[in-house]
């Protein structure tokens, strides 16, 4: 059995892997703001490169795992804690901490309901639905992408769901680096502060690419 301390180790080496895919992921993505033509074979070339790269889908798998992994530390440390703490408790703490902090279990709900809508939409219609090819007979996820980001509410949950990534972030990659032992007095604001500007970049990046695509193509 896992002690507390080494599930919130877990949760914090898991948090910290998926935050660097997060910049993989959005670095890659990038490619949808290029002009029309050249980001669908662009775009195609690097998901059909993805998919069949051995290397890249043994990562794959451990992204998996680590989603998984993440998300039941976090359950089975967010129900501990509610049944340890006591309601004087959580008084002081809401006074001392900021909203987010104290509602990363929501956040994370929400961002779990958005992962299960995403991979739905994208994921497994790649993997395992019709597409058309392109020009380079790669399969077309570039139209998939563009078709769904034409549906103004998918543009809104998406971008909704990176303002909720942003703040899980933000407590997120502070907590896991003070949990691992990254900390100092003396220039903890500072990773605080690189926290957050990497939190906002990543996830306002994101949240472009469904407007983008919205505005240009609909």
């Amino acid at each position: 059995m896992l002690t507390t301390l080494s599930r919130k180790m877990l949760l914090c080496l898991t948090g910290l892997f998926l935050g660097f895919f997060l910049i993989i992921h959005l670095l890659g993505n990038l490619q949808l703001f290029l002009p029309v033509e050249e980001a669908r074979l662009q775009f195609n070339w690097y998901s059909h490169f993805l998919s069949g790269n051995g290397l890249i889908k043994m990562v794959s798998y451990i992204l998996y795992l680590s989603i998984i992994v993440h998300v039941i530390d976090a359950l089975i440390i967010t129900s501990k804690n509610k049944k340890a703490a006591k309601p004087y408790q959580k008084d002081r703490r809401g006074r001392a901490s900021k909203w987010y902090s104290r509602n990363m279990g929501v956040l994370g709900t929400l961002i779990l309901i958005f992962l299960v809508i995403h991979f739905q939409n994208f994921w497994y219609v790649y993997k395992f639905g019709t597409l058309p090819v392109d020009s380079n007979g790669n399969k077309d996820l570039y139209q998939l992408v563009v078709t769904t980001f034409q549906e103004w509410w998918y543009v809104v949950i998406y971008v909704l769901s990176m303002v909720a990534l942003c703040y899980h972030l933000i407590h997120g990659v502070h907590s896991a680096l003070r949990t691992l032992g990254v900390f100092h007095p003396k220039y903890v604001r500072w990773i605080k502060v690189a926290g957050a500007v990497y939190a906002i970049l990543v996830c306002a990046g994101f949240a472009m690419m469904p407007i983008y695509i919205f505005i240009t193509t609909g």
